[in-house]
């Protein structure tokens, strides 16, 4: 057996060297990935996204330990990156199909009143509401605020009320 097959390994028996020159050689392969997979794979952490990353780290690791060919599953995970990326770009041509895939965001807040109904659907409290105020505008009051939404990508967000 060569050189570089013994640091390679073969199977499942896999020693601590062969783990690592193979995770060495995944982290390269998975950053390729996801500069090809474009950088909203962890800006934008909408599930779209966040779905990606999930499956990548599920199926890249078995190359580490010795699960799964390394062929096979690298292009697994080119096939889920191009997914990824391809239906991205339908969802920027297509509202409906945008929608269909991220969601829309929920009005938590509007006019003074909270919207019990969407909290719940959100599984919000009031002072969940109250501490993403806080975090997000330095306000301490709904006071100041028009409206309020959970977005797509998990975040609330508030718009003032005009001064």
């Amino acid at each position: 057996m060569s050189a570089a097959a013994n640091l390679w390994g073969q199977g499942d028996q896999l020693n601590v060297l062969q783990m690592s020159v193979r995770a060495v050689a995944m982290y390269f392969v998975t950053l390729t990935l996801i500069r090809l997979g474009g950088m909203r794979i962890f800006g934008k952490k909408s599930a779209f996204d966040t779905i990606i990353v999930i499956m990548m780290g599920a199926v890249l690791a078995r190359v580490i330990v010795g699960a799964s060919p390394f062929s096979g599953t690298v292009a697994a995970a080119a096939v889920m990156v191009a997914i990824n990326r391809s239906l991205a770009w339908i969802s920027l041509k297509s509202n409906m199909i945008n929608r269909l895939l991220k969601g829309k965001p929920l009005l938590l807040y509007d006019a003074g009143e909270i919207k019990w109904e969407n909290m719940n659907k959100a599984c919000l409290s009031k002072s969940d509401l109250m501490e993403s105020l806080r975090l997000e505008t330095l306000k301490a009051s709904l006071a100041e605020i028009e409206q309020a939404y959970m977005e797509t990508n998990g975040r609330i967000s508030f718009i003032l009320k005009p001064e």
